[in-house]
């Protein structure tokens, strides 16, 4: 079930409700976020755009243009109020509840991200833990029992599930999702290497841990061309 979390503000002054940004925006503001609160744990009350956007890995008119999209163009040889941004822009991405979210597939990339800490911090937790396998069933991670697929309905409604994470092999990802839509889950994270097909108002973001190897591996072969060395 969402929970209000703490220290958060809600609707921030300053901030449109419903906001229209860019999607290319969109995708920056979690690292901003993330910058801002190391920032703000390291004792940091403002922040200048140029020392927000490195921390953040973009350049600093990027950054200004997207956080104007808020609503914020900071304070001319001052900065950034930190904590009024955070609330800004948690605002803008919905955390200022505590989002609860349903994962399907308890392998092994499952069971490190049922038992994965951070996801609190940043707004989110793994509310039910589901898999299509009998032997994992009933199984216990991270204080939460194992339930088969077959109950997801049932707690999605019960816990207000919006969000699903699917972490089944490609066989049985589209499959899941079908079970997911079907039980009002409006959002999907997708770490199964496929494509999936969901109805219109359904939002899919994929996670393949293996194309962004490859990516990398384009990098890693262009520089070895530019340098002339050999790959094997």
């Amino acid at each position: 079930m969402s929970q209000q979390r703490t220290g958060s503000p809600g609707n921030t002054p300053g901030t449109p409700d419903f906001p229209d940004i860019p999607e290319a925006t969109v995708a920056r503001l979690p690292e901003y976020l993330r910058a801002l609160h190391s920032l703000a744990e390291a004792g940091h009350d403002t922040a200048s755009s140029e020392s927000l956007a490195v921390a953040a890995g973009v350049n600093s008119a990027k950054l200004r243009k997207d956080l104007s999209h808020l609503g914020s163009n900071g304070t001319r040889g001052v900065g950034y109020n930190v904590e009024r941004l955070i609330g800004q822009i948690e605002h803008v991405l919905g955390l200022t509840t505590l989002r609860a979210v349903a994962l399907v597939g308890v392998g092994n990339l499952g069971h490190a991200l049922a038992g994965y800490s951070g996801f609190t911090t940043r707004g989110f937790h793994i509310a039910a833990l589901f898999d299509a396998d009998p032997t994992r069933v009933g199984e216990r991670i991270n204080n939460l029992v194992v339930r088969h697929i077959d109950e997801l309905a049932a707690v999605v409604d019960t816990c207000r599930i919006a969000i699903g994470v699917i972490a089944t092999p490609a066989h049985a990802a589209q499959g899941v999702a079908d079970v997911l839509v079907n039980s009002g889950v409006t959002s999907i994270l997708n770490f199964a290497p496929c494509v999936l097909s969901v109805p219109d108002g359904v939002d899919v973001r994929k996670v393949d841990l293996a194309v962004e190897l490859q990516i990398l591996s384009f990098h890693e072969h262009r520089k070895a061309a530019l340098t002339g060395t050999v790959t094997l």
